[in-house]
């Protein structure tokens, strides 16, 4: 009888010493995973306050139908300037990619469709950018839904980063887009309206294939090379 009587014992003084243990371990992973989302709580408001909401719609309007259908064209969603031309993180010179696009329509009757559009972009200076300063073109194109392309534009988007900053966002609102209709029944489903950078033929083949650096090309983080690309 001793011997079970000294296990159940001993369990009991196991368990009286683990349970503490044990909770002060969860307590800690919670207080971890509490700080966590009040850092990226605090992070998040910073970047709202400085950047404003990046998904904030236009406001809705009343329409004859269905809007434009309107994104980013692939090949052209992202900006990568390398110096000579080498694929490497470290030879990035300035960069941009398009981080969102809001867009809202109004047409009624026989009159043409009138977009208005938001568009986000995110804009980096890489170890081999010279100087602060960089205009960035970017074009706007309606199409005949995957068919034509009925009128392209093309815009600048000058940006000075400051000093000590690699990163710039940049709001650019496009008020009035007009698209004529043939007749009353024409709706806005017959249109697409793309967005891209103004690329080179090698910068749409890199984002055609969808290369894309692991760390950011921005300042001294920069050091993966060519062989360093992952696919999106």
């Amino acid at each position: 009888m001793r011997r079970p009587l000294l296990v159940a014992a001993v369990a009991v003084l196991t368990a009286a010493v683990a349970l503490p243990e044990l909770a002060q371990a969860q307590g800690r992973g919670r207080g971890d995973q509490q700080q966590q989302q009040e850092d990226d709580a605090a992070k998040k408001r910073k970047r709202d306050a400085e950047w404003g909401d990046r998904q904030a719609p236009l406001p809705a309007l009343r329409n004859a139908g269905p809007c434009p259908f309107v994104k980013t064209l692939y090949d052209a969603a992202r900006y990568v300037e390398f110096k000579d031309g080498r694929e490497a993180s470290a030879n990035v010179a300035f960069s941009g990619e398009i981080q969102g696009i809001s867009a809202g329509c109004e047409y009624k009757d026989d009159k043409p469709i009138e977009v208005a559009m938001e568009v986000l972009f995110e804009l980096g200076r890489g170890p081999q950018a010279e100087g602060r300063a960089k205009t960035f073109r970017y074009w706007v194109a309606v199409t005949d839904r995957n068919r034509s392309v009925l009128e392209k534009q093309v815009f600048e988007l000058p940006v000075t980063f400051k000093e000590g900053e690699d990163r710039a966002y940049v709001r650019e609102t496009l008020k009035r887009i007009v698209i004529p209709r043939a007749e009353m029944t024409t709706s806005g489903a017959n249109f697409e309206i793309l967005v891209g950078f103004d690329v080179t033929p090698q910068m749409a083949a890199f984002n055609r294939e969808g290369k894309r650096f692991r760390l950011n090309v921005g300042g001294a983080q920069a050091s993966n090379t060519a062989g360093s690309t992952t696919p999106q």
